[in-house]
């Protein structure tokens, strides 16, 4: 959708910057399958590393029971699928953990929101509940932003 591509990526940032020093998350992205994929990390985190094929993988309609047996990696960084609804109706999540991380492993939460996705990092020892809580919150804030940004077009 053209309107994304047309939303700053101040926005993003800041949709981002607000909630990333509550604790519970250490990285987020916003990302998207139509060019630019990346549109937007946090500063301090590993994110902004996502290559365009990570995403296409990540993001792919077709084949996602593969990724229960390669696992995704974002980053760089391997992960483990733990449970795949993103593109089941009224979910749009996805659950992942991070392996081999000398830091220990973390929860990761992607939730779909209109034609991007969030993907969040959690702090070490951050549970897969708190961090999808606060994914959501996440979410709703760029939900209600694309929306604005949609009705000033």
């Amino acid at each position: 959708m053209q309107w994304i591509q047309d939303i700053s990526e101040e926005v993003w940032q800041d949709c981002l910057t607000l909630f990333l020093p509550t604790g519970t998350c250490c990285d987020a992205a916003i990302i998207t399958n139509s060019p630019p994929w990346l549109l937007a990390s946090y500063s301090e985190g590993n994110l902004f590393q996502l290559t365009q094929e990570e995403i296409q993988i990540l993001l792919a309609r077709e084949g996602r029971e593969k990724l229960f047996l390669q696992g995704v990696t974002l980053a760089g960084t391997k992960c483990l699928l733990i449970r795949d609804n993103l593109y089941t109706e009224g979910n749009n999540t996805m659950d992942l953990r991070t392996k081999g991380q000398s830091q220990g492993s973390r929860a990761v939460t992607v939730v779909q929101i209109e034609s991007v996705c969030l993907v969040v990092i959690g702090r070490k020892g951050t549970e897969g509940g708190p961090l999808n809580f606060e994914a959501f919150e996440m979410a709703s804030y760029i939900r209600e932003a694309i929306q604005q940004h949609v009705a000033h077009l």
